[in-house]
């Protein structure tokens, strides 16, 4: 089983900061990690390809430091990693990006054969927009299976996936033929570690990069910010909250403490009590 996963290398949320006049976001001297949701895709194509055997493509398309979430991926396991990096690619949104990632994934599949499965994480953490997968498959003319908590089975022969789908209503169980692209959520499995033969392999592999002509990306124009329609007004930090946090003094019963904290919570939003009440007295 021939499987592509799509990873992005993006800031660590947990360190990005907002130039206070410029209001954009400041990456200088933010570290880099690998997206947590492309993580998850990537152990899901691991298990399927320990399982059936083949091999597990990691592609990124980024700036020339991107190769070394490429390296980690391959640390963990992943058989062969791409980049796709050219200045023509700067600045592009999700619909450049999946126009990009598109032709190369065909190139991929002139040169390695055709792919099974195409992996991506739900969506990035520093665009969150959830649109790079679906816009994949669009290109790709695949089925996709978006928003995947699990994936209950596999026939390699019979070319089928079952899959459950998390939607607001409740859990989907869906069934569907191969070739497809999957968008995984997060948290549904524990990301492995890798071998110490896959560390040593990783840090002495040289990373494949492509460029807009090595990828035969045909028309330009729909790359980076002459493919992007989308324009970004203002990127700023939300208001600190000024309201501090309330402090319920514990009851001699949990029961009564419950009560106090309903009653707390009810004094702070009126409305509330009232809307609740025409909700049970519906039902």
């Amino acid at each position: 089983m021939k499987i592509l996963v799509c990873i992005k290398q993006v800031p660590d949320s947990a360190q990005i900061r907002v130039h206070p006049v410029t209001n954009t976001i400041m990456r200088q001297g933010v570290p880099t990690i690998v997206n947590p949701y492309d993580l998850f895709s990537l152990e899901e194509a691991l298990r399927l390809r320990d399982k059936f055997g083949g091999e597990v493509t990691v592609l990124s398309m980024g700036p020339p430091m991107a190769a070394e979430a490429l390296r980690k991926c391959l640390a963990i396991g992943a058989d062969r990693a791409i980049l796709l990096t050219d200045r023509s690619f700067a600045g592009s949104d999700t619909l450049a990006t999946t126009y990009a990632l598109a032709q190369a994934i065909r190139k991929v599949e002139a040169e390695f054969g055709p792919q099974d499965i195409v992996f991506t994480g739900k969506q990035t953490i520093d665009g969150d927009t959830a649109q790079v997968g679906p816009g994949i498959a669009k290109r790709l003319n695949l089925l996709q299976l978006t928003y995947v908590a699990k994936i209950e089975s596999c026939d390699a022969e019979a070319r089928e996936i079952v899959v459950e789908r998390r939607s607001e209503g409740g859990v989907q169980v869906l069934k569907t033929r191969l070739p497809c692209l999957i968008t995984m959520l997060e948290g549904v499995n524990d990301v492995r570690r890798g071998t110490i033969d896959d560390s040593l392999r990783a840090a002495r592999a040289k990373i494949v990069a492509w460029s807009a002509k090595d990828a035969e990306i045909p028309d330009l124009t729909k790359c980076g910010l002459k493919g992007s329609p989308t324009i970004v007004k203002k990127v700023f930090a939300p208001s600190p909250r000024s309201e501090k946090a309330a402090l319920v003094e514990p009851q001699k019963t949990a029961a009564e403490s419950a009560e106090a904290l309903i009653g707390a919570i009810f004094a702070k939003q009126p409305s509330l009590e009232g809307d609740m009440a025409k909700l049970a007295g519906g039902h």
